[in-house]
C-alpha cells in the first residue's frame, strides 16, 4: 500500500475535489490510501491560506513518517513562497518520501531535487479527478504508485537525468536559491495560455541561462491566446530556433502539459514509485 497525503502548496481545491479523488482510490486502487489535509480548502486572498499556514500544511504531510508519499493537491500560483522554507524544515522522514505535481509545483520540485530530498516526480495532480478525462490522467499516477510505468513518458531512457517543468516556472527558478544543477539532463518544458511571443520570451531568457543541458524537449503548448498579429512562428519553431542558438540539441517532443495525456517524469532516473 502507499499511503499518500494530499496539501495543497499554491492555491486551493474545494471538498468536492477531495471527495473524487477520495472516490477514486477507494473504488479503482484500494492498495493505496489518500488523507486530504484540511489546509486544502483554506483560502487566503489568491491562496490555500496564508503562507504559514500553507507551510505547516507541507510539513505535516512531508514530515509524518506514515504517509509515503506528497500529492500536491492543485498547482496555479504560490509555492515558490514556501519552497526555500519547508526545504529548512524537512525531517529524515521527509527524505523518503515520493512528491508529485507539475505547473506551479515545479517550483517544489525543483527545490527537493536540489536538495535530494525524496523522489521528485512531475504527473497529474488530484484536482483532476472531477472530470473524466481528467481521471484517467489521476489514475496513471496511481497506477504508476503501483509500480506501473505504462504512464511514464515514452522518450524516457533511463540512462539520462531528466526533468520536466512549466516553462515560465523554469525561467522564473533562474538564479534562485531553488533551482537545481541541470547540467548533463534532458529539460522538457510545457507551457499554457500563454502568447507565443511570451514563449519566444522565455526561451530566450533560459537559451542564455541553462547551464551545458544534454538536450530540450517541448511538451504541450496549448489554450494560446489570440494576439492582435501572427508571431510567425510555432511554438516548436520557437523552440528550435533558440536551442540551435544556444547549442542545445532540441530532442522533439514529449508528452507532457495542461492536458488529460500528461506522463509521469520523476526527476533523474525513471523508476518505480517508493513505497508501492
Amino acid at each position: 500500500m502507499t499511503r499518500i497525503a494530499i496539501c495543497a502548496p499554491a492555491t486551493a481545491i474545494t471538498p468536492d475535489h477531495a471527495e473524487a479523488i477520495e472516490r477514486l482510490v477507494a473504488d479503482e486502487f484500494p492498495e493505496h490510501s489518500v488523507w486530504v489535509h484540511p489546509q486544502c480548502f483554506e483560502t487566503y486572498g489568491h491562496f490555500a491560506g496564508d503562507d504559514l499556514t500553507r507551510l505547516t500544511a507541507l510539513l505535516d504531510c512531508a514530515n509524518d513518517p506514515q504517509y509515503d508519499a506528497v500529492w500536491f493537491a492543485k498547482g496555479g500560483y504560490g509555492s515558490n513562497r514556501i519552497a526555500q522554507a519547508a526545504i529548512a524544515r524537512m525531517n529524515d522522514a521527509a527524505r523518503q518520501k515520493t512528491y508529485v505535481g507539475f505547473s506551479d509545483m515545479g517550483y517544489m520540485l525543483a527545490a527537493l531535487y536540489r536538495a535530494g530530498i525524496g523522489q521528485p516526480v512531475h504527473g497529474s495532480m488530484p484536482v483532476s479527478a472531477r472530470s473524466e478525462r481528467g481521471r484517467e490522467a489521476v489514475r496513471r499516477v496511481l497506477r504508476w504508485f503501483s509500480g506501473d510505468g505504462s504512464g511514464l513518458e515514452p522518450s524516457l531512457d533511463g540512462k539520462t537525468p531528466t526533468v520536466a517543468f512549466n516553462l515560465i516556472t523554469l525561467a522564473m527558478l533562474v538564479d534562485t536559491p531553488l533551482l537545481p544543477d541541470l547540467s548533463g539532463h534532458v529539460v522538457m518544458v510545457e507551457e499554457v495560455s500563454e502568447h507565443l511571443y511570451a514563449v519566444d520570451r522565455l526561451f530566450f531568457s533560459l537559451s542564455n541561462t541553462l547551464p551545458r543541458v544534454a538536450g530540450l524537449r517541448l511538451g504541450a503548448v496549448n489554450n494560446v491566446p489570440e494576439n492582435d498579429r501572427e508571431f510567425g512562428q510555432t511554438a516548436e519553431e520557437i523552440a528550435q530556433f533558440w536551442c540551435a542558438r544556444a547549442g542545445i540539441p532540441y530532442l522533439g517532443r514529449a508528452e507532457i502539459g495542461h492536458t488529460a495525456s500528461n506522463r509521469i517524469v520523476p526527476f533523474g532516473l525513471a523508476s518505480p514509485a517508493r513505497g508501492s
